[in-house]
């Protein structure tokens, strides 16, 4: 019987690498060298490090909340007004920065201009005072106001109560005041999900300039779909946030186009490794320190510092605008979303004039059969 016959493949047989061929396994070290290269192994490596920072990020921002410097208009009385802002102000741990103010009606000018997050009114006769807040800029730092001013009031000699009046109350709908939160963070993970999604059909840098222009132009037609559709559904069809669609739209527009461009531009400057680089900015960095579950006043330095500059913060804090501030306040963070969106347009097309010809993520022809 020959060999075929018994099951072992005959000398010659040309499907099999022949013996001392540097294509055939030589054990389990050259198998798993051929299964897992250098260079995934180095992108496993950058995956789980995103892990670690997404942990770290997250429970860094939320895991011990506390009030610091959340800005306090005080209108009393011209005798008690300096006293009781210096008390304020030298609370344990600084959780208010208080103002003295004229009057009542520009506390509450202020805080619909959300230069304020609340103001506390002294009754120059009573012994009940007024706290005026605003829940819809983050309901988190009016209770923690609340608070304060309770302890506070309590605290005098006599001791005096405290009212609250919510100048800007979150909808029915939107518990927690979150909903402007959760509508900013779909429309980042739109905004680099299509980026990133246009990269694959034919590699992550485009070749030439035209390229770079058609990508820039689908995103664009995505970012205004996008942005309507979100609107439609967190207002009309849930209405989780007040505030009428058309503004909204175009914020989510403004907002999906941002990111997007700034995935392109991470991508020409980076390759493949430009669509981690986003998510480290956008949703490891940028979404906890949005102020979404906390106001920016409740989260630790960094990321209150680094929150207002980032995409999610400043959409996350226009949409609350919009919606419960009639639009005041919107100034600095569309200047943000809208630098983003010029950098990263910028950047992507410089990229790719000055870049070079790449060779694609895949086959030309794969791409083309997609």
């Amino acid at each position: 019987m020959d060999g075929d016959q018994r099951g072992v493949p005959a000398e010659g047989d040309p499907d099999l690498p022949a013996e001392g061929d540097p294509d055939r396994p030589q054990g389990l070290l050259r198998e798993f060298q051929d299964a897992v290269t250098t260079r995934s192994a180095l992108l496993v490596l950058g995956v789980m490090a995103l892990g670690v920072l997404f942990i770290a990020s997250y429970a860094g921002a939320f895991h011990h909340p506390v009030p610091k410097g959340i800005t306090l208009g005080v209108v009393a009385p011209a005798g008690a007004s300096g006293r009781l802002v210096a008390e304020l102000d030298s609370l344990p741990g600084h959780p208010v920065a208080p103002h003295a103010v004229d009057s009542a009606a520009e506390a509450r000018r202020r805080i619909r201009d959300r230069d304020l997050y609340g103001a506390l009114v002294v009754s120059p006769r009573g012994r009940t005072d007024q706290l005026l807040v605003a829940a819809g800029g983050g309901p988190p730092a009016a209770q923690a106001l609340q608070q304060i001013a309770t302890r506070v009031a309590a605290a005098q000699r006599p001791a005096r109560a405290v009212t609250t009046l919510d100048l800007a109350p979150v909808g029915s709908g939107d518990f927690h005041g979150l909903s402007s939160f959760y509508l900013v963070v779909g429309w980042c993970v739109g905004g680099y999900l299509c980026a990133s999604i246009l990269a694959v059909s034919y590699g992550a840098r485009p070749v030439n300039l035209r390229r770079a222009i058609m990508r820039l132009a689908v995103l664009a037609g995505y970012a205004i779909s996008s942005g309507l559709l979100g609107a439609v559904v967190i207002g009309p069809i849930l209405g989780a946030l007040p505030g009428g669609v058309v503004p909204l739209w175009w914020l989510g527009a403004l907002t999906v186009f941002a990111v997007g461009a700034a995935t392109f531009a991470f991508q020409g400057l980076a390759g493949v490794i430009g669509i981690g680089l986003t998510i480290l900015v956008v949703v490891i960095a940028g979404n906890p320190s949005a102020g979404g579950a906390y106001p920016y006043p409740l989260l630790p330095p960094f990321w209150r510092a680094i929150g207002p500059a980032l995409p999610p913060g400043a959409g996350t804090w226009s949409a609350r605008s919009i919606a419960y501030f009639g639009g005041r306040g919107l100034l600095g963070p569309m200047l943000v979303l809208g630098a983003w969106a010029l950098c990263g347009t910028v950047v992507t097309l410089a990229a790719a004039v000055f870049g070079g010809r790449v060779r694609p993520v895949v086959p030309p022809e794969a791409a083309s059969a997609v």
